[in-house]
């Protein structure tokens, strides 16, 4: 219990204040704990990182069960909830890629995270009818990224998409796919 309340205080500290920002202290603070409670349970900032990227990983195991011919909705919901309910999660995701660059073992555990969504993805479009569900689930992936990444960081942010306007995209996305939506 304690680790998941720090495990969210240090992705809600990463969104807020960046990986520059994430220290033990700040966690501390953020998650309203005893100075050093951090401390006890991440020793480092290494271990402070993995924690956090650990945490993340752990609430992004959602279940892809759209409903039958409800495909485009079903994505549609899953990047406005990243873009709206899901910001500061996607924010913290956004450091942890960069960072993950730098660090090779940042991006073993941010990648483990990642494949399995791409996995699953891959099995939903194979359910779906594609015909290249790997290569469809990189390219609808690469959209929902694209789409809540310029919504939470890029120029669209001026104005996010809504649920309609993402509905027509996945509508447009699978489409081009071949993929029943």
């Amino acid at each position: 219990m304690r680790k998941a309340t720090i495990g969210d205080a240090a992705i809600e500290v990463i969104a807020a204040e960046g990986m520059r920002g994430l220290t033990h202290r700040a966690v501390d603070r953020f998650a309203g704990l005893p100075a050093g409670s951090t401390s006890y349970y991440a020793r480092t900032r290494a271990a402070l990182l993995e924690l956090a990227i650990s945490r993340m990983i752990e609430l992004d195991e959602v279940t892809l069960d759209p409903p039958p011919g409800r495909l485009a909705e079903y994505v549609a919901g899953f990047a406005h909830a990243a873009i709206t309910n899901g910001r500061t999660r996607m924010l913290a995701r956004y450091e942890f890629a960069l960072e993950a660059t730098r660090r090779p073992e940042l991006r073993e555990a941010y990648d483990r995270g990642g494949l399995v969504i791409r996995r699953r993805c891959a099995e939903v479009l194979a359910g779906c009818g594609s015909a290249e569900p790997e290569r469809h689930a990189r390219v609808l992936v690469a959209w929902l990224e694209g789409t809540v990444f310029d919504a939470l960081a890029g120029t669209g942010s001026l104005r996010p998409p809504g649920l309609e306007e993402l509905t027509r995209g996945a509508r447009e996305v699978l489409a081009g796919l071949g993929v029943a939506g």
